[in-house]
C-alpha cells in the first residue's frame, strides 16, 4: 500500500502530511522546524519528516496539494482586471507569488517520480474533516477567508465520497469579514483573530446591527453578501478602509495601543455575527444533508467559542467533530486524505465513536539521548528520576507547589493548539495565574484567558459540557456552583481599565475562567494521551481538582517547540520554573547564575 504525501503553503502556514489507507501517519507544520511562524513557504522541512515518517521517497505514490494554483490564479486576474485601476499596488505581489512558485508546483512534485494530485481547496478542507470523524455520515461546513474562489461550502459526506451541495463565493466571505475586524481592532490578520474572539467578553455588540445595515446582507440560510465599499481587501494589502472607519465611528486602533471600550464592542459585535452565522450555515448544512452529525473545518472553524454556541442552539444535531487543524495546515492532511479515498478508493474505519486523528499528536518525537545532548549544550543542570512513576509525582508536586512547568513528551501535536506535549501546566487554583504566566512567561497580553485540560471522566463536573473535547475547540461555561460574581464596576463609564475586572477571581478555578464564565476546554483520555492522563490523574489525588492551566510551549511572537532545544531555549529565556522534558527535569532554581540572569532578557516579535 503506497503513501499519500499531502502539501498545503505558499500562502500561510505551510505543512505536510503522510497518509496510507486510512491511517494518517505524520502532520506537521513548517513554522515549527523553521521557528518563523505561520510559515508560508514551500514545507521542505515538513516535508522531509513526513517522508523519513513513510519509510522514504520510494514508499510515496502520489503527492497532493491542497489548491488548484489554476483556478486560484484565474481569481487573482479576474479580481485585477475588475477592480481596475486600484488593483496596480497589489498585482505585482499577487502575480509573483501566482506565476512563480505556485504555477511550477505541480512539475516540482512530478519531479519527484510519484502522481500528483491538486485538490480543490474547500474539498482539502472537507476531507481533513469528515474522513477523520467517527462519522460514516455527515454534514460537513467549511468556512475561512478564500480558497480559488470558494469562501464558504456545505458538503455531505458518505462512507468514503464527499459531495459538494452549496457554496458562497469570494469576494463575499465571512472570513474576510472576521479579518476585517480583526485588522480594524489592531490586531494581526491570520493571527489575531483568536485574540479578538478572547477580547469580545470585555464588550457588548452594540454595532451587530449597524454591520447587518452596511456591511453585510445576511440571509436564514446563512448565505451572504458583503457590501465591497466598505472594504479594502480587493485592492489593497488592508482589509478595510476610510468608510469602513467612518461607520464603525473609530480609526483603526494602533497595534499594541491601549485597548479603549469602542474596540472592545467591536470584538463583541463581531464575535456575535460570526456566532449567527455559522449557525444558519450550520443548520442549512444538517437540513439539506438530513444528517445529524457535523463536521467542521476552515479558518473559521477554529473559533471555539462559536463552536460551544452550536451545542447549545442545535438540538437536531447529535455529533460535531472539528479538524484540529482547521487552518490550511489541515489542508495537507486533508488533500492526502482525498486522494487516498476518492482516487485509491480505501475504505474508512468510522465506527461513530472514537475518531482516526490519533489525538493530532502526529508530529516528531525525540529519543532520551537526543533531549539529553540539548541540555548538556546548553549548560542546564538536569537529573533524571527513577522511573516513570517518581517523575510524574515530582511534577505534580511541583505544580502544587506553585511552579509552573514547562512540559516536552512524545509526539508534537499538529495544529494551532498545545494539547499537552509541547505545554506550558499550571495550577488553576491561583489567583494570580493568569497574569503570571501572560507576563512572566509568554510575554503577551495579559487580559488573554488560558485554557483548562481537564480529566475527560470528570468534565461534567467542572463544566456545562456533556461530552469530551480532546482538541480544546469547544467552549463552555465554568459551572454555577463554582463561580463567584465579579464587580465589573464603571468599567462601560470611562473606566475601562481591565485589570479591575481581570484580577477579580471569577471561579474557584480562577486562571481558567474569562470574565464571561466560560473556558475553551481540553479534555484527556488514557487512550490518545496516557502519559498526559497520568500526570493530570497524580495532579487530582494530591489536590482533589482533575484541571490544569494548559498554554502553548513557546514564547510570544515564536511558533510552539518542536526539537529539545527549542523547549530548553524557552526554559532558559522565560519565567518556566520547571522543565519536564522526555524523562528528565530541571528545575531553574537549580541553574547557575548565568542561566537564571538570562530570564525576560529576550526580544521576541509581535503576534
Amino acid at each position: 500500500m503506497k503513501t499519500v504525501i499531502g502539501i498545503s503553503g505558499l500562502y500561510h502556514d505551510s505543512a505536510a502530511a503522510a497518509v496510507r489507507g486510512n491511517d494518517i501517519l505524520a502532520a506537521a507544520q513548517e513554522e515549527r522546524f523553521s521557528r518563523t511562524k505561520h510559515d508560508p513557504r514551500f514545507p521542505r522541512l515538513a516535508l522531509d519528516y513526513c517522508l523519513a515518517q513513510a519509510g522514504g521517497r520510494d514508499a510515496v505514490g502520489a503527492y497532493a496539494f491542497y489548491e488548484d494554483t489554476v483556478l486560484s490564479f484565474d481569481r487573482v486576474l479576474k479580481n485585477a482586471i475588475e477592480s481596475a485601476p486600484g488593483t496596480e499596488t497589489i498585482w505585482p505581489m499577487a502575480a509573483a507569488s501566482q506565476l512563480g512558485q505556485k504555477l511550477a508546483l505541480p512539475a516540482r512534485l512530478a519531479e519527484q517520480g510519484a502522481a500528483v494530485f491538486l485538490v480543490d481547496h474547500h474539498m482539502s478542507h472537507a476531507a481533513s474533516a469528515f474522513y477523520p470523524s467517527p462519522y460514516a455520515d455527515a454534514a460537513i461546513v467549511v468556512i475561512d477567508g478564500i480558497g480559488e474562489w470558494a469562501s464558504s461550502t456545505i458538503a455531505h459526506g458518505q462512507d468514503n465520497r464527499i459531495l459538494s451541495l452549496s457554496q458562497i463565493s469570494y469576494p463575499h466571505s465571512l472570513g474576510l469579514l472576521f479579518s476585517a475586524f480583526t485588522h480594524h481592532c489592531g490586531l494581526r490578520v491570520n493571527s489575531g483573530e483568536y485574540k479578538l474572539m478572547g477580547l469580545a467578553p470585555y464588550g457588548q455588540p452594540r454595532y451587530v446591527q449597524r454591520a447587518l445595515d452596511h456591511l453585510i446582507d445576511l440571509r436564514d440560510d446563512g448565505s451572504l453578501r458583503l457590501n465591497t465599499e466598505y472594504f479594502g481587501f480587493m485592492t489593497s494589502d488592508k482589509m478595510t478602509n476610510e468608510a469602513f472607519e467612518r461607520l464603525m465611528g473609530c480609526p483603526r486602533r494602533e497595534p499594541e495601543s491601549m485597548l479603549t471600550i469602542e474596540y472592545m464592542d467591536i470584538a463583541a459585535s463581531c464575535q456575535a455575527i460570526i456566532d449567527e452565522v455559522v449557525l444558519r450555515i450550520a443548520r442549512q448544512a444538517l437540513k439539506i444533508t438530513g444528517s445529524h452529525n457535523l463536521c467542521l473545518a476552515g479558518g473559521v472553524a477554529l473559533n471555539c467559542v462559536t463552536n460551544g454556541k452550536l451545542l447549545k442552539n442545535l438540538s437536531e444535531m447529535k455529533g460535531i467533530w472539528i479538524q484540529p487543524a482547521a487552518g490550511d495546515a489541515g489542508g495537507a492532511l486533508g488533500a492526502a486524505l482525498h486522494v487516498a479515498h476518492t482516487a485509491w478508493n480505501e475504505p474508512r474505519q468510522a465506527d461513530g465513536r472514537r475518531d482516526g486523528q490519533k489525538g493530532s499528536l502526529l508530529g516528531p518525537e525525540y529519543s532520551p539521548e537526543e533531549i539529553e545532548q540539548a541540555l548538556q549544550a546548553a549548560g542546564v543542570l538536569y537529573h533524571r528520576p527513577a522511573n516513570t512513576t517518581e517523575h510524574v509525582e515530582r511534577v505534580a508536586r511541583a505544580l502544587v507547589d506553585g511552579l509552573i512547568v514547562g512540559r516536552f513528551d512524545g509526539r508534537m501535536e499538529f495544529g494551532p493548539r498545545a494539547l499537552g506535549n509541547r505545554s506550558i501546566i499550571a495550577d488553576p487554583r491561583r489567583p494570580d495565574g493568569q497574569t503570571h504566566i501572560n507576563l512572566r512567561i509568554k510575554y503577551r497580553e495579559s487580559w488573554r484567558p488560558f485554557a483548562p485540560v481537564v480529566l475527560a471522566d470528570r468534565v461534567s463536573e467542572y463544566f456545562e459540557l456533556d461530552r469530551e473535547s480532546p482538541y480544546m475547540l469547544l467552549v463552555a461555561d465554568v459551572r454555577e456552583n463554582l463561580r463567584h460574581s465579579v464587580d465589573w464596576g464603571n468599567f462601560r463609564n470611562g473606566d475601562s481599565d481591565m485589570m479591575k475586572v481581570l484580577n477579580q477571581p471569577r471561579s474557584t478555578l480562577p486562571s481558567i475562567t474569562h470574565v464571561d464564565y466560560s473556558a475553551r476546554v481540553q479534555t484527556v483520555d488514557a487512550e490518545r494521551n496516557p502519559a498526559f492522563h497520568q500526570l493530570l490523574a497524580q495532579f487530582d489525588t494530591l489536590t482533589g481538582c482533575p484541571v490544569l492551566i494548559n498554554t502553548s510551549f513557546n514564547q510570544r511572537g515564536e511558533p510552539i517547540v518542536c526539537e529539545p532545544a527549542d523547549a530548553v531555549r524557552c526554559f532558559i529565556n522565560t519565567g518556566i520554573d520547571l522543565l519536564a522534558i522526555g524523562p528528565f527535569l530541571a528545575f531553574k532554581a537549580d541553574q547557575s547564575a548565568e542561566i537564571r540572569a538570562k530570564e525576560g532578557k529576550i526580544s521576541y516579535d509581535l503576534d
